[in-house]
């Protein structure tokens, strides 16, 4: 299918970008990779009235660390984190880097943008995930100045945010680094949405002998309609412990138990509660081996 009639705008700056988002109102969307956007309107699923094309905006794209925080800009390319050195990202935040294997194909990677994933807010999506299990926050611009909110508070629902109409995401901070951590996803094919996602970042002691697990952070994907942190398998990971197939076996558990995922044509809740099961204890695993 092919899209419904827009009317296309660039914007030269991040100032130019807002005025045209407060001049067209509701129907304006913006676009930067496309990569979400352009599916959706192909599908008659979204139609907007007007496009703001903010690819060619400058300074958007960058990816600044310092050891203790990471900050990525919103026209950041997912490939550019998969390719980045420790030099660039920080010895901690590996596992974003890690996790982009996860996104779609190479030429999705190369296109698509940390922003833009982080807008559309898809409850399967990477960056959306991991933005929730490592309390990032997510910087806007719009008419009103610049607001920074907190990750837990910016995914509404399906495909909704915080956002307001008239504002964009300018950058994502990653306020501290994530040394012991893991994400994980199944899908029928490589490359597919995930029907379920876990990520994991555990507290470990790395002076005990054995390694011993403090404490951590639980979140899921594609069981809710937003990414979830998992209060009751974190409640199991606070009670510390050997790191190890028991201690990960309850707390995945108890994730399972926790959820009400819904069922569809990818698969019934039990089948999401097996496969939640599955992956938090490969992704504990995982983080507690790095």
């Amino acid at each position: 299918m092919k899209p419904a009639a827009f009317t296309y705008h660039r914007a030269r700056d991040v100032a130019g970008a807002i005025r045209l988002l407060a001049e067209l109102g509701d129907e304006a969307k913006i676009i930067a990779g496309g990569q979400s956007l352009v599916a959706m309107m192909n599908y008659r699923l979204a139609r907007p009235a007007h496009l703001v094309d903010i690819g060619r905006i400058g300074g958007l794209d960058h990816l600044r660390g310092d050891g203790s925080t990471l900050r990525i800009g919103a026209l950041t390319t997912h490939h550019a984190v998969e390719v980045a050195t420790d030099a660039w990202l920080g010895r901690g935040f590996t596992l974003l880097r890690d996790a982009m294997a996860w996104v779609g194909h190479l030429p999705i990677r190369t296109r698509g943008t940390v922003g833009g994933s982080l807008a559309h807010a898809d409850a399967t999506a990477e960056w959306c995930l991991l933005a929730v299990l490592l309390d990032a926050e997510i910087v806007a611009s719009g008419p009103r100045g610049t607001r920074t909110i907190a990750a837990g508070d910016f995914f509404h629902g399906f495909y909704t945010t915080a956002l307001a109409a008239d504002e964009m995401i300018t950058e994502v901070v990653f306020p501290r680094p994530a040394p012991h951590s893991a994400l994980l996803e199944f899908a029928e094919r490589r490359g597919d949405f995930a029907i379920v996602s876990a990520a994991v970042d555990l507290d470990v002691d790395e002076h005990r002998a054995g390694r011993a697990v403090r404490g951590g952070r639980v979140a899921l994907g594609g069981v809710a309609p937003v990414p979830v942190r998992v209060p009751e398998a974190e409640a199991v990971l606070a009670e510390g412990g050997q790191a190890g197939p028991d201690l990960f076996r309850r707390c995945a558990a108890a994730a399972a138990a926790a959820i009400d995922p819904p069922g569809d044509g990818n698969g019934s809740a039990d089948y999401r509660r097996a496969l939640t099961q599955t992956l938090i204890e490969d992704a504990c695993a995982k983080a507690v081996s790095r």
